[in-house]
C-alpha cells in the first residue's frame, strides 16, 4: 500500500465505518497516547524496563505493531484533515534532510 493509497483507505474507513473524522485537536490528544503506548513497549522491549507479566511479554512484538499502526492511523487522519499530502510531505522532508544532513552525519564521530 503506498502512502497515497492508506490516505485514501483511512478516509473512506471514516466515512463508513467511522462516521466521521473527530475533531483535530482530540486526534492529536489520541495521537498522543499512542505515541505513549509505543514508548512504553519500546522501554520494555529495548529498555531497561521489565515487564510486569509474562503474558505481557509474549505478545509484546505484536502489541508494538500494533500500537506503531494506530500511530500511523491516526498521522493520516490529521494529514487528511487537513489537507496534508503525505506523500509530497514526505519527499519534501526527505530532499531538506538530504540537503541539511548530506555531510553532517559521515562526519560525526558519535556515528562511527
Amino acid at each position: 500500500m503506498t502512502i497515497s493509497e492508506a490516505q485514501q483507505t483511512v478516509d473512506r474507513w471514516i466515512k463508513t465505518i467511522g462516521v466521521r473524522y473527530y475533531g483535530e485537536l482530540t486526534n492529536t490528544a489520541l495521537l498522543m497516547e499512542e505515541v505513549g503506548e509505543v514508548a512504553r513497549l519500546m522501554a520494555r522491549l529495548y529498555g531497561e524496563q521489565s515487564f510486569k507479566t509474562q503474558g505481557q511479554a509474549a505478545t509484546a512484538k505484536e502489541d508494538l505493531a500494533d500500537e506503531m499502526a494506530d500511530v500511523l492511523f491516526l498521522v493520516i487522519c490529521l494529514a487528511n484533515q487537513t489537507g496534508v499530502d503525505l506523500t509530497e510531505a514526505m519527499k519534501k522532508n526527505l530532499e531538506k534532510k538530504t540537503r541539511r544532513d548530506a555531510v553532517r552525519h559521515a562526519s560525526n564521530e558519535k556515528l562511527r
